[in-house]
């Protein structure tokens, strides 16, 4: 399988590229900073610099050729402002789903998160506030499309050794869950296409992934 990761040196991406080479699969990971491929490279991916905010669909799309899947897993970042958690968090989302239907790549998972289903209360910091717009909004534009999608809300985010253990159901309620762990997750999930069209909560819980997707899948 050739999986193009959109956002391809964050932290889950990088694990989910480690993840995938070791069973043999291609990662390809699009990177804005030319500096980070030697980092790509040490996880064994194949570094794209591509930058989804100033690239034209054209030229995303070439880089999606012969993809089996796409992966959004790009984010503004931490100090970014509200005007690029729209540009990143959903525009860069919307392009890459442009270019994989252009491209004829049907399976993309979105990774998303917990708290976008209801809108961000009153005294809610206005980045973060516009960061869950910006998530709902590319949950919306995704499920207007035919693709074959699953998006994909982790709890809070650790760096905990992963446990392999999850709760992965539509309403998993708050928790946390470790980035090594979502990265197996979104590889399983890969693997099930059955999986298209749901939207799943991801915390830790005391189910094994493989279980957890068969049950999702069902």
């Amino acid at each position: 399988m050739r999986v193009v990761i959109a956002g391809g040196h964050g932290k889950i991406a990088l694990l989910l590229q480690r993840h995938l080479v070791g069973r043999g699969d291609t990662a390809v990971g699009l990177i804005r900073n030319p500096e980070q491929t030697a980092t790509l490279r040490a996880a064994g991916a194949t570094p794209i610099v591509c930058d989804l905010e100033h690239t034209a669909l054209e030229q995303v799309a070439a880089h999606l050729h012969g993809a089996d899947a796409v992966v959004f897993a790009a984010g503004a970042g931490p100090g970014s402002g509200a005007a690029r958690k729209d540009t990143v968090d959903r525009g860069a989302a919307a392009l890459l789903a442009d270019a994989a239907t252009h491209a004829g790549v049907h399976r993309y998972l979105l990774v998303s998160s917990m708290g976008v289903d209801t809108p961000p209360a009153p005294g809610t910091d206005d980045v973060w506030a516009a960061y869950l717009r910006a998530k709902r909004a590319a949950e919306d534009d995704l499920r207007r499309r035919d693709l074959a999608w699953t998006v994909l809300r982790p709890g809070q985010l650790t760096d905990d050794p992963p446990t392999g253990r999850v709760t992965l159901t539509p309403h998993a309620g708050r928790g946390a869950i470790s980035r090594t762990d979502v990265g197996h997750v979104l590889a399983a999930l890969l693997d099930e296409p059955r999986t298209t069209g749901a939207t799943l909560e991801l915390v830790d819980g005391p189910t094994p992934i493989a279980e957890a997707i068969r049950a999702a899948a069902s």
